[in-house]
């Protein structure tokens, strides 16, 4: 008994594990004979978008172009370009879009920039927020006060409740 349901734990900690496990695409027929080239290309692989799947590097990418560009990677360092031309010629013939992670330039500068302003700016909002909030605490918000009509009104209900509370007694 106390043997089944360790050998069903751990089959299911198994099954979490292998598909926990991060899968590549990267077919055995892509991979370059020489280890360290190799390891360059999956690296270059990890920093390039997939065209079609959009926010998807080409390593993990099953479509057909995300195949034709980790091969043609794999053809450039074949062929001794650096890290960096590689990255140049792919963005030369399909455009900034596809690296995932865009370069720090002048026409990017907005896209690099504007999350930490917005957090920035959320961060200052809810600060004012919390001093006007802590200010009106301490001054008494007026909203609340009573005119003289209404507070007649709330004692004669008062009274009311306490005569019916005391007869009910």
């Amino acid at each position: 008994m106390c043997g089944n349901r360790l050998r069903i734990s751990l089959a299911a900690l198994w099954l979490a594990l292998a598909i926990s496990l991060p899968a590549y695409a990267v077919q055995p027929d892509e991979i370059m004979a020489d280890p360290a080239k190799e390891a360059r290309a999956r690296d270059l692989s990890r920093e390039l978008r997939c065209m079609v799947c959009q926010n998807q590097s080409i390593d993990d990418s099953e479509a057909p172009l995300a195949r034709d560009l980790r091969l043609l990677v794999r053809e450039r360092i074949a062929a001794g370009d650096s890290d960096g031309q590689v990255i140049d010629f792919l963005v030369a013939r399909y455009g900034e879009f596809v690296l995932l992670k865009p370069r720090f330039e002048s026409h990017t500068l907005l896209l690099w920039l504007l999350p930490p302003l917005v957090l920035l700016g959320g961060g200052l909002a809810l600060w004012m927020h919390s001093r006007r909030r802590t200010k009106a605490g301490a001054e008494g918000d007026s909203s609340f006060t009573l005119t003289a009509d209404e507070e007649v009104r709330l004692e004669a209900l008062l009274a009311q409740e306490r005569a019916r509370d005391s007869g009910a007694s």
